[in-house]
């Protein structure tokens, strides 16, 4: 067992396939899944829930543990976090956001409220008020993640080249829009519960 847990691919393949396991007695002793539209479209929000629990564990993990944690740090430590632990964090988080919004508009499309929700339930008289809200605060979000976040970040860590103002500068601005997403993903988060969960009934 330790050779599956100490290698990460491998804990993530373990994990795969105990999921097919349950699946398959599931199916041996319930029933077997029908694979029609509304399997498809219950996949797609598993992929969807997935991605997201990835995208805003790290943005929590940058807002409640690394940017707070940084100033303790000794001068001599901080390298090992900005050349190592930061790129590699950020990558699953930009992409972590990608395939979010990407299954968020998936789903959408798939289970034809997309156009009531990208127009915050106006047409529909409300009904898909909560997910359009929801699905407009994440792409906001995800807007920050690729064309502010980021940018900044690459100037901050020194994976673009920049002088030192502007470096700080940067550091500070993807600070700010880093906050400004865990501001919002605690009423997005709210509204994608809400919207299947009666949260505004």
């Amino acid at each position: 067992m330790a050779g599956i847990l100490t290698d990460l691919n491998k804990t993530l393949m373990a994990g795969v396939a105990l999921l097919i396991v349950i699946l398959i007695l599931m199916g041996i002793f319930v029933s077997f899944p029908s694979f029609d539209h509304a399997w498809f479209a219950f996949f797609l929000r598993w992929l969807h829930v997935l991605s997201g629990v990835m995208w805003i564990g790290l943005l929590w993990y940058f807002n409640f543990v690394q940017i707070p944690s940084m100033p303790k740090i000794p001068d001599e430590q901080k390298p090992a976090i900005g050349k190592v632990i930061a790129p590699t964090a950020l990558w699953w988080f930009r992409w972590g956001a990608m395939a979010t919004i990407v299954t968020g508009l998936l789903l959408a499309g798939a289970n034809g409220y997309l156009g009531d929700a990208i127009l915050i339930g106006l047409t529909d008289g409300g009904g898909s008020t909560a997910i359009g809200i929801g699905m407009w605060l994440g792409t906001i979000m995800w807007f920050n993640v690729w064309f502010v976040i980021w940018p900044n970040q690459k100037r901050a860590l020194g994976i673009v080249e920049v002088d030192a103002d502007t470096k700080a500068k940067s550091a500070r601005t993807a600070m700010l829009f880093s906050r400004t997403n865990t501001l919002l993903s605690i009423p997005m988060l709210y509204c994608m519960v809400a919207a299947q969960n009666g949260g505004f009934s």
